[in-house]
C-alpha cells in the first residue's frame, strides 16, 4: 500500500523574521540548498513507498507559491486551500479525509515542510519500518534523540514494544526548560513532528478527543470548492474550527500514541540558531548568506541582501537584512524573534509606528 504524504505548509516562519513573513513563508525560501525546504520535503517523499501524488495543505495565500514552487520540480498534487490559520489538527484532519476520499484505506504521513533531513534514503527506511503499526491502528511519530535540553521540542518516552514502534508511555509538547533536562536525562525522545497513520484511525480518534475540529473540518472538505490546481476549504465552516496543535488535540491524550525511534539527520529550521547549523561556517564560526565582512569576530550569523553588512569586534550575533527589515541580535536571544514579529504584525495592522520606534521631528 502506498503511504500518502500530507505536507503541512501553513506556517508563517515568524521567528525567521525578518527574512521569512507573511508573504515569504520560512518553508518557500532556501538555506544553502538547490530546493526550498517545501521542494525539499515533496522531494523526499519520492520512494516507491509513497504515493506520487502527495496532499499539500497551505494558507490561501500562499496557492499562487505552492503552484509554482511544485511546477518547479514537476509535481503534481491535491493542493487544499485553508481561508484562515486553524494550526497543525485541523490542517491534519483536512489531509486526512481528502486521502480517505481517494482510497477509503489510506495510510498517510503527515509531515511539516519546513524541516530538513539530509538522508532520504534513511527517512523512507524508517517510515517503511513503521508502517505495519501504522496499519495495525497505531498513530506513529518519530522519536529523534536529543542533544541538548530545549524547550523549543516535544518530548516522548517510549513504552512497550510494538511491532517496530514502540507504545508511547509519555507525550510532552514543548516543558519548561528545567523539565527539558530531566526528560533528556531520563532517556526521552524529541518528537519530530512527523506523524504515520490510516487515515481512518486518525479521524475516529480526532472524532472522539476533539470532535468540534473534527466537525468544523468535515463541514469545510465537504463543501470545499474546487477551482483549477486548487480544493478550497469552506471558510466559514474551516473558521469554526479551534486552532490547536495535534500534539495537543490528539496525541498526548490518544491510546493509540506508538514512537519509532530514528537516528537520521533531522534539524526543524524554526530558530536563526538552528539556521546556522545548516550553514556552513569559517573558521571563526562565522556563517554568511549575502556580502559581509566581519573583522575580530567569531560565531556570527549574518544573511545580507543588498549592502555589504560590516561587523567589527562582536560575537555569537545574528544579523539579517532584507528589504522588509533589519535585525540585530544575541543568538542568546534568537527564540525572542518571534515575539518581536508578532507585535510588529499588530503595529503594521493597526497603523501604529512600532513600539518604541524613534523618529525626528
Amino acid at each position: 500500500m502506498a503511504v500518502i504524504p500530507i505536507i503541512l505548509s501553513g506556517g508563517a516562519g515568524t521567528r525567521l523574521w525578518p527574512l521569512s513573513h507573511r508573504g515569504r513563508p520560512k518553508q518557500f525560501l532556501r538555506f544553502g540548498s538547490a530546493h526550498t525546504l517545501f521542494q525539499e520535503t515533496v522531494l523526499r517523499c519520492r520512494a516507491g513507498l509513497f504515493d506520487p501524488r502527495p496532499i499539500v495543505v497551505g494558507a490561501a495565500d500562499h496557492r499562487f507559491l505552492l503552484a509554482e514552487q511544485l511546477r518547479e520540480i514537476g509535481i503534481a498534487a491535491d493542493i487544499l486551500l485553508e481561508p484562515v490559520a486553524r494550526n497543525s489538527c485541523a490542517a491534519i484532519a483536512a489531509g486526512c479525509l481528502r486521502a480517505l476520499a481517494r482510497d477509503r484505506d489510506a495510510v498517510v504521513l503527515a509531515l511539516p515542510a519546513d524541516h530538513r533531513i539530509p538522508d532520504s534514503e534513511a527517512f523512507a527506511a524508517a517510515v517503511a519500518s513503521a508502517l505495519a503499526d501504522a496499519e495495525a491502528g497505531a498513530l506513529v511519530t518519530f522519536g529523534v534523540a536529543p542533544d541538548r535540553p530545549s524547550g523549543a521540542y516535544g518530548y516522548v518516552l517510549a513504552g512497550e514494544p510494538l511491532i517496530a514502534a514502540a507504545r508511547v508511555k509519555t507525550f510532552v509538547e514543548k516543558p519548561s526548560a528545567e523539565a527539558a533536562a530531566r526528560h533528556v536525562a531520563d532517556g526521552y525522545l524529541w518528537n519530530s513532528g512527523k506523524f504515520l497513520f490510516r487515515a481512518d484511525a486518525f479521524m475516529a480518534e480526532l472524532s472522539a478527543l476533539a470532535p468540534d475540529v473534527a466537525d468544523a473540518v468535515s463541514r469545510a472538505v465537504g463543501a470545499a470548492r474546487a477551482e483549477t490546481d486548487f480544493l478550497w476549504l469552506d471558510g466559514e465552516a474551516f473558521a469554526q474550527s479551534p486552532s490547536i496543535a495535534v500534539d495537543y488535540a490528539v496525541m498526548e491524550r490518544t491510546q493509540r500514541a506508538a514512537v519509532l525511534p530514528v537516528d537520521y539527520g533531522w534539524t526543524d529550521i524554526g530558530s536563526w540558531d538552528a539556521v546556522a547549523g545548516v550553514l556552513d561556517a569559517d573558521s571563526a564560526g562565522n556563517a554568511v548568506v549575502g556580502k559581509a565582512v566581519i573583522l575580530d569576530g567569531r560565531n556570527n550569523l549574518v544573511h545580507s541582501e543588498g549592502a555589504v553588512a560590516a561587523l567589527i569586534g562582536v560575537d555569537d550575533l545574528v544579523v539579517v537584512a532584507t528589504p522588509e527589515g533589519l535585525l540585530v541580535a544575541p543568538k542568546a536571544r534568537a527564540e525572542d524573534v518571534r515575539s518581536l514579529a508578532s507585535r510588529l504584525a499588530r503595529d503594521e495592522g493597526s497603523g501604529r509606528k512600532p513600539t518604541g520606534q524613534k523618529t525626528g521631528r
